[in-house]
């Protein structure tokens, strides 16, 4: 795990708290994730590049007789393209820089953030009332603790799951999580 995760983690501890479980998401498990977006990105890129070889009248551009600005109106969209191909990247970089964190008394999940500072999610027992597991074969899987609903635009809207995602021995983290929210309020041991 990264240490200023580490860092950040004990710093966050209140007096009485004990961390029991700690780990950092599968980096490669995540950026799988992505798996959709960059299948979607293929055909953006691809047809990005060929509609402005198409404006460009699929020719070399010749400065002798001036510039054809036109083409250059699809930049924008390769380079959408490309931050669609490269998600993989991006995703395996943030659970690089991410932390999942069970104590006596709440989970907590630390991001770090790209650009400075960072992101502490706090789960108290009361908040973890419908957790859902998902398990891989070798055992490694997902737990969600909670969903979030975003506005999308457009009267649309989108849910992200919130969550211990890419870890080892989900079933015993799962039942960690049960033994918080079982626990009584009085009695933080």
């Amino acid at each position: 795990m990264d240490y200023q995760i580490e860092q950040l983690f004990h710093a966050e501890l209140k007096a009485g708290e004990v961390m029991r479980w700690s780990a950092a998401p599968s980096p490669a498990r995540l950026s799988r994730r992505a798996l959709p977006m960059v299948l979607f990105g293929v055909p953006w890129t691809a047809f990005a590049l060929f509609w402005i070889a198409g404006a460009s009248g699929f020719k070399v551009p010749d400065f002798r007789h001036g510039f054809n600005w036109f083409p250059l109106f699809g930049l924008p969209f390769i380079l959408i393209g490309f931050g669609m191909l490269s998600s993989p990247l991006w995703i395996r970089r943030q659970a690089k820089q991410t932390g999942y964190f069970i104590t006596n008394q709440r989970a907590l999940i630390l991001e770090r953030k790209a650009f400075g500072g960072c992101r502490i999610r706090s789960f108290l027992p009361s908040q973890l009332a419908s957790l859902e597991r998902t398990q891989l074969a070798d055992g490694s899987g997902d737990i969600i603790l909670d969903r979030e609903l975003r506005s999308s635009g457009n009267n649309g809207s989108r849910t992200t799951e919130i969550g211990f995602f890419g870890i080892p021995e989900v079933r015993n983290v799962e039942a960690l999580l049960a033994s918080l929210i079982q626990q009584k309020p009085g009695a933080l041991s």
